[in-house]
């Protein structure tokens, strides 16, 4: 059988409020999920044991193979689905790590849809959907890879109709872990951020055919709760942002995720493209992509 291959898409918090902890520790949210058009590459050879190689940019910066999600995922799914036919990974990557993208949370995805493919599994199959919870507050969403608005731990996805955005996103190349980010909140357990009524009072996202700009003045309205707590451990994400808000063209500048990725969102390809290479330009150590999200 030939070699299957699936893109991780890079996953983009163009908002991200922090709901609360939860009794057991865990934090609801509620976010808008876009994806971009940088993405890393998973390739399955199907046959033999689980293996999986790296290659690429930034394959140096995955850390131990028995850690890497796409291992983690598959390996849950085998416990999942008796007889799961496996074989061998060789991931190509290209997305910063512990970058608020969703770096391994996409590869983990792309190594569920390309076993669910191995397997003849609908990506809906409960077992399928249970493990990618398992592996990953983020994998649910990066399963489908499409814009949602995404609740509770990651579990609740409502799909989105996002128009296609120029966008610039910058990673300084500064690794932030989304515990300490959490840790940095400083929420207790059982404790709000928001108060127990407004949970339900969050902005009505706009609908199928709506502009850039209806996005953007709705989206000016929330935040990422998470981007003062990550300054303040990375104080560097301060020089990101300022960077792309000063940059010509821009309509909305925030962090994604627990940082450090920055984005930006412009009204056309040609600004967010100036900007792009304006940005490479000043600052030559830093990972910039200049594209769309959706």
């Amino acid at each position: 059988m030939p070699a299957l291959i699936e893109e991780g898409r890079a996953k983009v918090n163009l908002s991200l409020r922090v709901v609360g902890r939860r009794a057991d520790g865990y934090h609801d949210l509620e976010s808008v999920v876009a994806f971009a058009d940088c993405a890393d590459r998973l390739t399955l050879e199907p046959g033999g044991e689980l293996k999986l190689t790296t290659t690429g940019p930034l394959a140096a910066a995955c850390g131990d193979m028995a850690d890497n999600l796409v291992f983690k995922a598959a390996k849950l799914l085998a416990e999942a689905v008796p007889n799961l036919k496996l074989g061998a990974f060789a991931l190509d990557k290209v997305l910063p790590v512990a970058a608020g993208i969703g770096g391994g949370s996409a590869d983990a995805a792309a190594a569920l849809r390309l076993l669910a493919r191995l397997n003849d599994l609908s990506l809906d199959d409960a077992r399928l959907q249970k493990v990618a919870l398992a592996t990953g507050a983020d994998v649910p969403v990066c399963l489908f890879s499409r814009a949602c608005d995404m609740t509770g731990v990651g579990e609740q996805l409502l799909p989105l109709m996002l128009p296609s955005m120029p966008c610039v996103m910058v990673n300084p190349r500064v690794p932030v872990a989304t515990k300490d980010v959490f840790q940095e909140l400083g929420l207790r357990n059982g404790e709000l951020l928001v108060g127990a009524t407004s949970v339900f009072d969050g902005p009505a996202w706009p609908g199928e055919g709506a502009s850039i700009a209806d996005w953007i003045d709705t989206l000016e309205t929330v935040a990422n709760d998470l981007e003062a707590p990550a300054m303040r451990i990375k104080p560097v994400i301060g020089d990101v942002l300022e960077a792309l808000r000063g940059s010509a063209g821009v309509k909305l500048a925030r962090m994604s995720g627990s940082g450090a990725t920055c984005f930006a969102i412009y009204g056309a390809s040609a600004e967010a493209h100036a900007a792009a290479e304006n940005i490479r330009r000043d600052h030559s150590g830093w990972w910039v992509h200049s594209g769309t999200l959706s």
